[in-house]
């Protein structure tokens, strides 16, 4: 994965908790492009690696702007940007990745939830400069709370835009039964934020009668990777023959790495796909937020980091 030194240009207090940060090409290096719903690996310290959606326009070509939700129960990423990156630090990031890209479509319905209108941003006013229809919602539960409302109403797509409230007027709260209400063929629904939003919307969409193949998710937090009634299993290795048990309280990634089998990791959470492996014989147990459900279906390829088994053995094409 390629990497690239960066300076920190502007720093700024977008609401309670929210901090976003302007990176710059460190003298005269040039920044890599992305497109609409991509992120980068940000090297917080040594030896912990986050992903941030790129939330600028992706027309602008000498920054990249990320935005980053302070976590009561940071792991370490968000209260190291917090706490330890300030304008002038310079910091290692990688090359852009977009897992969460827009599809060609008629029409884009954009539904964001609290930190999860990063990568809305960028579809926005990609979709604006392109002429493409598309509506926007921005859910939160206040505005104190909710990054970057001033400058989506001074956009020039503001007209497409609604804001949500918790805390505000009954008429103006996120009702998904009625904005989902009439899924056609010609719109593509993207949706991003808390655990709890993405599920509230989804459901509904599928209720409603939205095909999967029109339904665009990503997460910001990994899913639950441990359960009292996990067991052990075994992983074999088939290019060495290598069969190694995988302990109820240990990862499959980390049972790996203890045998000199390296296997690329970033999030170690399910979220970033880093380290996607293919699976030859078995059953994952999946765990991720990240694969789609018809990809978890064909049980082809799991998420070490997170996901387990549910056969007794998991043949994996390392």
């Amino acid at each position: 994965m390629s990497e690239l030194l960066v300076r920190v240009h502007q720093r700024k207090e977008e609401a309670d908790g929210i901090c976003s940060f302007e990176l710059v090409p460190d003298q005269d290096a040039a920044l890599p492009p992305f497109t609409a719903g991509a992120h980068i690996d940000v090297h917080v310290a040594p030896g912990l690696i986050r992903q941030y959606s790129l939330c600028n326009d992706p027309a602008e070509i000498a920054r990249y702007r990320i935005a980053v939700l302070r976590e009561p129960a940071s792991r370490g990423g968000s209260a190291g940007m917090h706490e330890r990156v300030h304008v002038g630090d310079r910091i290692r990031v990688g090359a852009p990745r977009n897992h969460f890209p827009l599809a060609p479509a008629q029409r884009s319905l954009l539904l964001a939830g609290g930190i999860g209108v990063t990568p809305m941003l960028a579809m926005a006013h990609t979709l604006h400069r392109a002429g493409s229809a598309f509506e926007m919602h921005y859910c939160g539960r206040s505005l104190h709370r909710m990054a970057f409302v001033d400058e989506l109403m001074r956009s020039p797509f503001a007209a497409q835009v609604q804001v949500h409230t918790d805390d505000g007027a009954p008429e103006q709260r996120f009702n998904a039964e009625q904005v989902l209400a009439q899924p056609d063929a010609a719109t593509h629904l993207y949706v991003c934020g808390p655990s709890g939003f993405m599920d509230h919307v989804l459901d509904t969409a599928r209720r409603l009668g939205w095909p999967d193949d029109r339904l665009h998710r990503e997460y910001f937090a990994g899913a639950v990777t441990a359960t009292e009634n996990d067991a052990p299993f075994d992983v074999r290795v088939a290019s060495r023959g290598l069969v190694l048990r995988v302990p109820a309280n240990q990862r499959v990634i980390d049972v790996l790495a203890a045998h000199g089998v390296d296997v690329p990791v970033s999030c170690e959470s399910g979220v970033c796909g880093t380290c996607l492996t293919r699976v030859l014989e078995g059953t994952p147990d999946h765990r991720d937020s990240y694969l789609t459900d018809s990809e978890r279906q064909a049980n082809d390829q799991f998420m070490p980091c997170c996901s387990r088994a549910h056969s007794p053995l998991l043949v994996l094409d390392l």
